[in-house]
C-alpha cells in the first residue's frame, strides 16, 4: 500500500511538471515569439526545472509543441461541443458557437496563433497535426449537419469546409484588437456563416448538388 501511494506521489508530481512545461512554453508565445524561437532552456526555467530535467517529459522541444496544438484543439472541441448543447435551452446554434470561439482566441490568443503558425510553418509534423485538428471540427460539423439537420453528406462537407475556414480567419482577425472590435468580428463572422448556411438550405430544397 505504501509503496503504490509513492508511486502516486510521483506520478503526481510528474504531470505537475509536465503541466507546469506547458504552461511556461504557453506564457512565453506572442506576436514577436514563435515557437520555434522558444529556448528549451527558458522554457525550463520558467517551469522551476532543470533544463536537463525537461527530456523526462518530453524528448524534444517538438514534441512539446506538438502536445500544445493537441491540447488547443481538444479545449477548443469541447467548448463548441458545450456551446450546442446549451442550443436546448433557446438561441442560435451559429452565434452561440461562434461567440465561445471568439471567447477562446481572446482567453488563449498565444496558443491559437502557434495553430495558424505552424500550419504553414516550415516542420511538416506541425503541419499534419494543425490539419488534424481542423479535421476533427470539420468532421464533428458534418456529423451535426448530417444528423440533426438533415443535409446531404456532400453539403455536409462543402458547408462545414467553408464554415471552419471563415470562422479560423475571423480567429486570426481578432489578434490585437480591442473587444468592441472583437465583438464587431464576431458579428460579420456571423452574418457571413449564415449565409452560407442560408446558401446550402436553398441548394438542398432547389435539390442541386
Amino acid at each position: 500500500m505504501e509503496k503504490a501511494q509513492t508511486l502516486g506521489v510521483r506520478a503526481q508530481q510528474k504531470e505537475k511538471t509536465r503541466r507546469a512545461l506547458i504552461n511556461a512554453a504557453m506564457n512565453q508565445l506572442s506576436a514577436e515569439t514563435g515557437f520555434s524561437s522558444l529556448s528549451l532552456r527558458e522554457v525550463a526555467r520558467e517551469a522551476g526545472i532543470a533544463p536537463t530535467s525537461f527530456y523526462r517529459h518530453f524528448r524534444n522541444m517538438d514534441e512539446l509543441g506538438l502536445t500544445l496544438v493537441d491540447e488547443c484543439g481538444l479545449t477548443l472541441r469541447q467548448l463548441l461541443r458545450q456551446a450546442r448543447q446549451r442550443i436546448d435551452k433557446g438561441g442560435s446554434i451559429i452565434r452561440v458557437s461562434i461567440e465561445t470561439f471568439m471567447q477562446f482566441v481572446a482567453d488563449n490568443t498565444a496558443i491559437f496563433r502557434l495553430l495558424l503558425q505552424e500550419r504553414t510553418g516550415r516542420s511538416r509534423e506541425f503541419r499534419k497535426a494543425v490539419e488534424r485538428e481542423l479535421e476533427h471540427f470539420k468532421a464533428e460539423l458534418i456529423e451535426y449537419l448530417r444528423d440533426e439537420q438533415g443535409f446531404s453528406a456532400r453539403l455536409a462537407d462543402l458547408q462545414s469546409d467553408a464554415i471552419v475556414k471563415i470562422v479560423f480567419s475571423a480567429g486570426a482577425d481578432c489578434f490585437d484588437v480591442d473587444d468592441t472590435q472583437r465583438l464587431q468580428i464576431a458579428e460579420q463572422t456571423i452574418q457571413q456563416v449564415r449565409l452560407v448556411a442560408r446558401g446550402a438550405e436553398a441548394t438542398r430544397r432547389a435539390k442541386v448538388e
